[in-house]
Order: structure tokens, then sequence, then C-alpha cells
């Protein structure tokens, strides 16, 4: 790997929420800030509050945010929505303004990472329930992040200690996951977490194994036909495309025989089945990634945590993690561009004067 250093868009999250605080936290390491550089979109006030709290010097440069995007020499950059203003206020919770302020950070981060500003992006907690109450349909980053680089397939990606965990289904209800799993929706993943695993985790012959849905995989149709009508007939399909997949494998032990190196990945059928053997063995570490994406964007794997803003009590591990697993995705592909750059569409280079559409 490369010595390249990359910038990283941040974005701040639900401003009433632990995002000022993890961020602050894990950016005061100068060894961190030494591996790239740093724009965070978001407000000045509260991570300066964070600092205060925990103790830290301000170690960023400030500018207003004027409504343009643009990069910067600095090593780490607060872009500063000042319009926003929550100091001094009661909210501690979920709010519309809040709402309004997380999705400005999101869409600005994904127009500089579209443009080029900058390398990657990760992406501090949001709270659903503020892009509800400001109007918003997207029930979370990884939806909005896909409609906005007009993604055609996606996923969510946890890794975490021992475990690299992709999804199926996301934010989807219990009793609506059977409108939304067919074989598309386990084959996608299936593909998508062997590409990443190749091209960000340095495994090129990734082991998957794929969980059932129902208890014991359903032992040969007695708990349910899921597994024979939708995930074997997808399972098949990866394999015939070379893919090592194969399942599906009870859901309550297929993630301890991954943990135990019997497997790369797992692909769990629904958020909560691959979320909690997660959170379980690498809360603090744990790092979320949308695969399938044209950018790069990564997110702590915990959420706004209300309950503890203001108490300097937040862990920024992982935070820190998802920085760090960012820097590593960023600089493999400037090292895979480099080595492999994109053949020009006009032959010799020459501009058809068509404009940046």
């Amino acid at each position: 790997m490369s010595d390249y250093r990359p910038t990283l868009a941040i974005t701040l999250g639900e401003p009433s929420g632990i995002g000022p605080e993890v961020i602050v936290k894990a950016l005061a390491d100068p060894v961190l800030r030494q591996r790239a550089k740093y724009v965070i979109y978001g407000m000045n006030e509260l991570l300066a509050y964070a600092a205060d709290l925990a103790e830290f010097d301000v170690f960023w440069w400030r500018d207003p945010y004027q409504g343009r995007l643009r990069s910067y020499p600095h090593d780490v950059v607060v872009v500063d929505y000042d319009s926003y203003n929550f100091l001094g206020t009661d909210i501690r919770g979920p709010s519309k303004m809040g709402g309004e302020a997380s999705m400005r950070f999101c869409l600005d981060a994904i127009d500089a990472a579209m443009n080029g500003l900058v390398d990657g992006i990760v992406t501090a907690p949001i709270a659903k329930e503020s892009w509800k109450l400001a109007g918003y349909g997207y029930p979370g980053h990884t939806e909005l992040f896909a409609s906005r680089t007009q993604a055609k397939r996606h996923a969510m990606m946890f890794a975490g200690g021992p475990l690299k965990v992709v999804l199926c289904t996301v934010h989807v209800p219990l009793n609506g996951l059977w409108g939304k799993l067919n074989i598309g929706a386990v084959f996608h993943p299936i593909e998508l977490i062997h590409q990443a695993m190749v091209e960000w985790f340095d495994t090129p012959n990734p082991r998957i194994a794929v969980a059932g849905l129902n208890p014991h995989a359903s032992e040969n149709g007695q708990f349910g036909d899921e597994e024979e009508r939708i995930i074997t007939p997808a399972i098949q399909m990866a394999r015939e495309q070379g893919i090592d997949a194969t399942g599906p494998y009870p859901p309550d032990t297929v993630f301890l025989a991954a943990k135990d190196g019997k497997y790369d990945a797992v692909v769990a059928m629904y958020h909560d089945q691959g979320l909690i053997p997660v959170k379980l063995l690498a809360f603090d570490r744990a790092v979320n990634v949308t695969i399938g994406l044209p950018i790069i964007r990564t997110s702590p794997d915990h959420g706004t945590a209300f309950d503890i803003v203001g108490k300097n009590r937040a862990n920024p591990g992982s935070m820190r993690a998802a920085i760090e697993l960012a820097i590593e995705m960023a600089v493999k592909k400037h090292d895979r561009l480099k080595s492999h750059p994109p053949t020009p569409m006009f032959g010799d280079g020459a501009s058809s004067g068509a404009g940046n559409e």
C-alpha cells in the first residue's frame, strides 16, 4: 500500500447526539490526523463544546458555510453550518431542525465525494426520527447514499472483530420481510460481499456462508420453505459465477463458525440477525460499510446515544475504526486507479466539449 494521504469527509450526524464528541475524541489523536486530511461537515460550536468537555485544544480550521463546496489545504477543517443553533436550546432528542441539519451535512458530503473533492465519507449517527420530522422519506444513511449516487445495487456490510457480515434486507419490519426477500435480494449481497472481500479486505477467494431465515435453516422444510424457494437458488446462482458461497446454515451457529475462522463472511437475511452477533463481539470496534456505491462510505456501528450526550462518556472506538477503514479503502482505491487508470472515452483523451452532466 502506498503512502497516499487521502482526504475524508466526516458528517456530524444528529447535532443533539454523540457525533460531535466521538469525532473530536477520534481526531484528537495526532497519529490519525497524520494519516489523512479531514473536512467535517457540521457545527463548530458543538465540536468546540465537545472538545472543551474532553479537555482537548481546538485542532481545526473553521470555514463558515457559504453554500459552495471546495477543497482545503488544512489538515482538519470544519465547514460550519452556523445558521443552525443547538447550544442553549432545550433540544435533547430528535427534532425537525436536527433532521434538516444532519441531512444537509450528508448531501453536501456526498456532492463533495461525487465531485472528487474528498476520497470518502465517514458518517456520524443520525436520528431517523429527526429525518422523518423534517419530512425526508429515507429510513437511513444507506438508502440516502444509494439514491443520491444512483447505485444500482448496494448492501449494508458490517466489519467488526472476527466478523464480516452483509445484510439482504435492511430497515424492514419483520412482518414486512416476506415482501422483500426474494432470490435477487439474497444473490446480490452474496455477489457484493464477494467483491468487497476481494477489493477491500485482501481475501482473493472468500468463503461466504449464507444464513437461513428460519430456525435450524428450516430443517428440510419443517419450519418454512424460504430456504428451498429463495436462499438455495441464490446460492446456486452465486456458485455458478465462481463464488464460494455455501449454505443455508442455521442462523444460531453460523456466526460462531465464522468467528472461529471457518468462513470469511456471512450473509444475513435481516437486520438484527446480522447485527446482534456483530455488536455482541465488537460493539466498540464495528464499522458499517455501504458496499456497491461509486464512493466510499463508512460509519460507526452505534446510534446517537442521547442519554449520555454532554457527559463526556461516549466511546470513540467505533468512530475511529470507521475512519481507519475509510483511510485504508481510499488508499487502495487510489493505488488501483494509479495502476489501472480509466480508459479515456475519446481515444487520445481529447475533450468532446460535453459538460459534467
